[in-house]
């Protein structure tokens, strides 16, 4: 059994301007993921510009601050938010929703898309490798938060969370930093090395990590103002997560299936 390094949540004191860590590691994903997108846009087989990749990132970061925040609210406190809709704006406490971030990214690529001129799922293929990053860090934030930890285990590494008890848990924030962050950008990194079909790119994160999601939750500790929805595992994460492997799949089939559309896309991936 280990003991959870208690880490202050607060990185920076600056007078009354407490910089946390959670968002600390916000910032490192949007900035690894310009990076890497500076990085990927110089092949020459692409469309993309180094000023580019700068708005789409802006646009990307905006969307996944405004629609994690809200899915959060929406999807896990909704009675908390009608309550104290002030709520929706302490972003440092964390709650942030993935899957409400997925849709206000998918509304920043197409608002983004519309102003270059560019097919929505050009841009989403060319970004979608960078997002695991973000995924990654923001799992790292929730652990330094000390929240969203796994349900009660006697494996080894199970860890005493100061705000789950006395009970050893599975340190699910860092599984999922593992698998949605490191393992997923690895695949998606590589896969889109070369020109692949419209879609392909944004299909195969959609289906990858769906799987994660689900797997993972069957380790994490249900929201508790839902636990279990059905046959005492099924959990809201893998409710939401299910369309996502779902749409992933179609995607990838369809992307390969009609070749004359996803030849369109060829070196935009």
């Amino acid at each position: 059994m280990l003991q959870y390094p208690a880490i202050n949540p607060i990185a920076l004191q600056l007078g009354p301007i407490a910089i946390h860590w959670y968002g600390l590691m916000y910032l490192v994903g949007f900035g690894a993921a310009w990076g890497l997108g500076c990085l990927r846009a110089r092949r020459s087989d692409n469309p993309w510009t180094a000023t580019m990749v700068g708005d789409m990132i802006f646009y990307g970061a905006v969307g996944v601050i405004v629609g994690g925040r809200l899915g959060y609210m929406l999807f896990y406190d909704v009675s908390g938010f009608l309550h104290n809709p002030l709520l929706l704006f302490k972003v440092w406490d964390g709650g942030m929703s993935f899957h409400g971030g997925v849709l206000g990214v998918l509304a920043a690529f197409w608002l983004y898309g519309r102003k270059v001129k560019q097919p929505f799922m050009d841009v989403a293929d060319f970004l979608v490798p960078f997002v695991p990053i973000g995924l990654g860090a923001g799992r790292l934030g929730n652990f330094i938060n000390g929240e969203l930890w796994g349900r009660p285990t006697d494996m080894p590494w199970g860890m005493v969370f100061p705000s789950g008890g006395p009970l050893a848990r599975h340190p699910s924030q860092l599984y999922e930093f593992l698998l949605e962050g490191v393992l997923l950008f690895l695949i998606l990194w590589v896969y889109s090395a070369k020109p692949r079909p419209r879609m392909a790119v944004s299909g195969l994160f959609l289906l990858l990590y769906g799987c994660f999601r689900i797997f993972i939750e069957l380790f994490r500790q249900p929201d508790p103002q839902y636990g279990y929805l059905a046959f005492n595992w099924l959990t809201m994460g893998q409710l939401l997560s299910l369309p996502m492997i779902i749409a992933g799949g179609l995607m990838l089939w369809y992307g390969y299936r009609y070749p004359k559309y996803a030849a369109k896309a060829e070196g935009h991936s």
